[in-house]
């Protein structure tokens, strides 16, 4: 091939794989194994020591788990990236990278509510504390930035109601007062956003959702943009200062543009533990290998469906960006032209009672909490995913008591339309 960056197509099903050497297996081998053979003790400590790159052990680094991480990393535009246990292990290993006791970070106030929970809560634990901002005011970032701030976070559509952020505007905020931005690019994916291009510096994912595709794996992912400078930094002494662990190397001057990639394997894998199962990371390389293709079927039968429900009398409004009315549809068009993703909210007139009947109706839709499965999901986020919020808190992260969030599948849209009619009668 040519020096030409081949198409996101290609790259979903080729980047990081090759056939296997030994077998020549064409697919991606599952290395179900703990462990690894040095080849001499030199190599061993060379290993050990961060002078190679290699195989130690299944929980810091695993055949199959980096032809997973090769491939989200090329298609994010990423320097590097590392596969953890979920979603929330990547956005908890990424805040232990950056944070330390008495640290804030930045947070947009529409956001998963697991998220949410996690950030006002369990982090407490480890003295991080999380400031709220505004998503819809750019400029609440920036009012809300002290001495010490160290990152801002954000999802690049939200989750539930399908916000679209302004990640540009944030990226200026972050870079004007030198303080990485990381996205959770979760619900988009790298084929309808590619934060990088719009001045992230990390991205996060669950690949657990759209990634993988077919609801049978928990996985995340850290991507590292390679965008920031780490070097010298006091404020970032994970990777600024000499590390004991290390014979006193400061990963920002040894690795570059992907020291970040680096701390969270070395330091937040190897001391905290939350692989990813090999066989996990061969699922969701499957499940990437058709992203492009499910991706752009999800797009188009969200919005079939979003037109039709903002249409029924039992629907109050409906929050998705792709219809031309919604307040983000500007925003859709700027950073997801291809589509405006796959999980939308409609509010429903009869409120929270309406909502629990709609879900309990449904029976082509599956009642759980997930989302981004082939087969369309049901939730009622008030009653399930954002329960232990507060009213006020709900209101504003989008999931009220008349809210009921749909994430749209791959099957026949009129069969869906059948279903929610049906059930909203």
């Amino acid at each position: 091939m040519t020096d030409r960056l081949p198409g996101f197509n290609t790259l979903a099903i080729h980047a990081g794989a090759a056939p296997d050497k030994t077998t020549g297996a064409r697919a991606t081998p599952i290395y179900q194994t703990a462990s690894f053979v040095f080849d001499d003790v030199d190599h061993a400590a060379s290993l050990f020591g961060l002078q190679a790159f290699g195989n130690i052990y299944s929980r810091i680094t695993n055949p199959t788990n980096a032809v997973l991480e090769e491939r989200i990393a090329a298609l994010e535009g990423g320097t590097a990236a590392v596969a953890v246990a979920s979603g929330h292990a990547a956005e908890f290993l990424t805040m232990n990278a950056l944070m330390q006791p008495g640290d804030e970070f930045i947070a947009a106030n529409k956001l998963y509510g697991g998220s949410i929970n996690q950030f006002n809560h369990a982090y407490k634990n480890f003295g991080w504390n999380v400031v709220w901002a505004d998503t819809d005011d750019p400029s609440s970032f920036e009012r809300a930035i002290t001495p010490r701030t160290r990152a801002i976070f954000c999802e690049s559509i939200a989750n539930p109601g399908g916000v679209v952020t302004d990640i540009a505007a944030l990226s200026d905020i972050a870079k004007r007062h030198n303080i990485p931005l990381v996205v959770d690019n979760t619900m988009a994916t790298p084929y309808l956003i590619r934060p990088f291009e719009h001045g992230a510096d990390i991205v996060v994912h669950s690949a657990t959702k759209f990634l993988g595709g077919h609801g049978n794996s928990i996985g995340g992912l850290v991507v590292d943009g390679g965008t920031f400078n780490w070097a010298g930094d006091d404020r970032y002494p994970t990777l600024s200062k000499p590390r004991p662990e290390y014979a006193e190397m400061v990963l920002a001057e040894n690795f570059g543009n992907f020291a970040f990639a680096i701390a969270i394997r070395v330091l937040g894998l190897r001391d905290l533990g939350p692989a990813l199962a090999p066989f996990n990371a061969f699922l969701i390389l499957n499940g990437i290998e058709t992203l492009p293709l499910r991706m752009q079927r999800h797009c188009d039968n969200a919005l079939a469906i979003a037109n039709h429900l903002a249409h029924h009398p039992a629907v109050e409004w409906v929050s998705y960006p792709g219809l031309e009315t919604d307040r983000y549809h500007g925003l859709a068009r700027r950073y997801s032209p291809l589509g405006s993703g796959a999980v939308f909210t409609i509010g429903l007139k009869g409120g929270y009672e309406a909502g629990v009947k709609l879900v309990s109706n449904l029976q082509l839709f599956s009642h759980l909490a997930n989302i981004g499965d082939t087969r369309s999901l049901v939730i009622h986020p008030a009653s399930t995913t954002h329960r232990q919020l507060s009213d006020p808190q709900k209101i504003t992260a989008g999931a009220g008591p008349e809210v009921v969030r749909l994430s749209i599948g791959l099957e026949d849209p009129a069969d869906l339309i059948e279903d929610l009619d049906a059930a909203l009668a």
